[in-house]
């Protein structure tokens, strides 16, 4: 199984190093579209290589991915939290039931008694 980990690996890599190499191009990326940058006077650009953007794409929208998948789960966590603890105290109150009941019995007696 490692081997194939190691497979997929490589050949993401040289999947990922052919797009680089066939995307080396300079381009500009402007924040605003030329009609609406005249209104603020203002044109922010940058100048990056296209695997850049493209890959840099990628990343922003696996990192949004990821936030909104675990804003989604937040109930469910919560929901797994509350169970988690609803679960410890009704132990603990199981626990304290066996004591009462066995209170002031003999140890033997108590535990034939659980047995039973």
């Amino acid at each position: 199984m490692r081997y194939i980990r190691y497979a997929c690996i490589a050949l993401f890599a040289v999947a990922l190093i052919s797009v680089a190499l066939a995307n080396r191009n300079i381009v500009t990326l402007q924040v605003l579209p030329t009609e609406i940058s005249g209104w603020f006077a203002v044109n922010p650009s940058v100048q990056l290589p296209l695997f850049i953007v493209i890959l840099g794409g990628i990343i922003v929208g696996l990192l949004v991915g990821f936030v909104w998948e675990w804003i989604r789960e937040h109930g469910q966590r919560a929901e797994a939290a509350r169970l988690a603890r609803e679960r410890r105290r009704l132990e603990r109150e199981v626990i304290r039931l066996k004591a009462e009941k066995h209170e002031g019995k003999d140890e033997v007696l108590a535990l034939l008694d659980e047995a039973g």
